[in-house]
């Protein structure tokens, strides 16, 4: 038996027959891979405490292709406790999970687990969960082909931006706006820092309420537009975060 070695974060997990586990682990190395955890369910397994949803290490498997793998053992590599022990912050990232599988169905660049992982590790850090959730979709959307122009007028390339258009595909001067929202300033060149920024050196986020609503609904509208996914998650992100305002 040939055991490879696969870094991962598990998305899912449910009972296989009376003492296993059925496992989905996004791996930076496969994509989205299904494996059976032989007797994690048994309360002396060395499997049972690395087979929970979230957990992040890297995995022993027998893997197989297209077929469903075996894991052998796992090391954990963050427990990414605060995540775990925070309602807020497990409902982001489990909405994180959620649309990561959805967008490697479509693009299974490796790219998009290095975004994954380094978006849940900040929010481990303790950043703002919204506004690191909002640059993963950003940078996500490049990926699914439907990337934005956040570098000047969307119609006519004019570098002078009034607003945002979901429809017109993202700026937009104010000689091709209709009717559309008026956003700040600051929105307008924060949602562009966002888009470009390299998520492994934030350290800071201190962006007011006001430019963090206009930005998240940019982007609910946005994948609304030229998506096409739902996801229950999604709707129960959208709940928890209204009890916290």
């Amino acid at each position: 038996m040939e055991i490879t070695k696969v870094n991962g974060i598990i998305i899912s997990e449910r009972p296989y027959k009376e003492s296993s586990k059925l496992l989905d682990i996004i791996t930076k190395e496969y994509g989205v891979i299904g494996v059976i955890a032989k007797g994690a369910k048994g309360i002396k397994s060395k499997l049972r405490s690395v087979t929970t949803k979230m957990t992040y290490a890297e995995f022993q498997i027998n893997y197989k292709e297209g077929k469903l793998s075996t894991l052998i053992c796992a090391d954990i590599i963050n427990p990414l406790n605060n995540i775990k022990t925070n309602l807020l912050k497990i409902s982001f990232a489990s909405y994180l999970l959620d649309l990561t599988s959805q967008v490697l169905k479509e693009n299974n660049n490796k790219d998009i687990y290095n975004i994954l992982v380094s978006t849940l590790l900040k929010i481990e850090e303790g950043l703002d969960e919204g506004i690191l959730t909002n640059i993963c979709e950003l940078k996500y959307l490049s990926y699914l082909g439907i990337s934005p122009n956040f570098d000047s007028c969307s119609i006519c390339g004019n570098s002078k931006i009034l607003t945002l258009s979901t429809e017109k595909g993202g700026f937009i001067c104010k000689d091709h706006h209709t009717n559309e929202r008026i956003v700040s300033n600051k929105t307008i060149n924060i949602i562009r820092m966002l888009y470009y920024v390299d998520i492994d050196k934030i350290t800071k986020l201190d962006i007011s309420s006001s430019v963090k609503e206009e930005i998240n609904n940019f982007i609910n509208e946005y994948y609304d537009r030229y998506t096409g996914l739902y996801l229950k998650t999604k709707d129960f992100l959208k709940n928890i975060r209204f009890s916290y305002i």
